[in-house]
């Protein structure tokens, strides 16, 4: 495998960060993440887009333009060559002088093995938990995942899948997810707020407008116990089903024909990606 990292494809076990870097030493950076796919990037762009907003948000400054990221991202995964995979891209800190402030970011990029939902899971659908929280500077993709790792040891002892965060009986995201619910009339409802924007929460809002009513708005915890159907949605997980929340069934606990229906979409949606791309 190799890495990307200061300026140079290396392989993995020779990419290195020195202990000054504020990712390190403060946990301040950004990153982002997609899919590949037989050397195909799905929804590259969007990606892109993210990755370079983020890091205007942290204060930092991505050493390459995009088109020229586009380049190293292909190089690598060409050298890589795996069929089907995740690319990370991160944007540190730097090495900062006084162990606080910014200083020249340091950008890697690194290539991984992918696990996508198995069928049961999707089938049968998964139990969430929530947890008062909201994340820091929730429109920027950071490194600060601190909240979500503590909260791992919870989530196995409540057999659940994931945490949602609220806040006022508002919810907003999960650590690595968005957020949707399914309301009585089929409205598709993802919360408007101190959320990150995901790609594939933007894919599934463009989705559901084509068959059903689609918004962001405020969803709260009644509204969840109340709804006809509620999905978690990312890059790796696409859409999960949730089918119980907090020891509550969601309706009869049971994957919805919806939740379904746009997972199928968004399949079809990638497909897509890939064939415009080869055009």
């Amino acid at each position: 495998m190799y890495t990307y990292i200061h300026n140079e494809i290396v392989p993995a076990e020779k990419a290195f960060l020195h202990v000054r870097d504020l990712s390190i030493q403060r946990g301040y950076g950004v990153f982002d993440f997609f899919k590949i796919k037989d050397g195909h990037p799905y929804f590259l762009n969007d990606y892109l887009e993210r990755f370079y907003h983020s890091a205007k948000v942290m204060h930092l400054s991505v050493p390459q333009p995009p088109d020229a990221l586009k380049s190293i991202i292909c190089q690598l995964i060409e050298k890589n060559n795996i069929a089907e995979s995740g690319i990370k891209i991160i944007l540190t800190g730097g090495y900062s002088e006084d162990g606080y402030l910014p200083s020249d970011p340091n950008l890697i990029i690194t290539q991984h093995s992918l696990i996508l939902p198995s069928e049961e899971v999707v089938n049968k659908g998964v139990k969430i938990i929530t947890q008062d929280y909201v994340r820091d500077l929730p429109t920027a993709k950071t490194i600060n995942y601190s909240m979500g790792i503590w909260l791992a040891k919870k989530i196995k002892e409540e057999l659940a899948y994931d945490v949602l965060y609220h806040q006022n009986n508002v919810v907003s995201e999960f650590p690595r997810c968005n957020f949707f619910i399914v309301r009585k009339d089929d409205t598709v409802v993802t919360p408007i707020d101190r959320v990150l924007n995901g790609i594939t929460r933007k894919n599934i809002l463009k989705l559901a407008a084509n068959k059903y009513n689609a918004e962001e708005g405020i969803i709260t915890l009644d509204d969840i116990y109340h709804a006809k159907e509620a999905f978690l949605t990312s890059t790796t997980k696409r859409i999960v089903p949730i089918v119980e929340i907090n020891d509550t069934f969601i309706n009869n606990g049971k994957p919805g024909p919806i939740s379904l229906s746009l997972l199928a979409g968004l399949k079809a949606l990638e497909q897509q990606d890939v064939r415009l791309n080869k055009q």
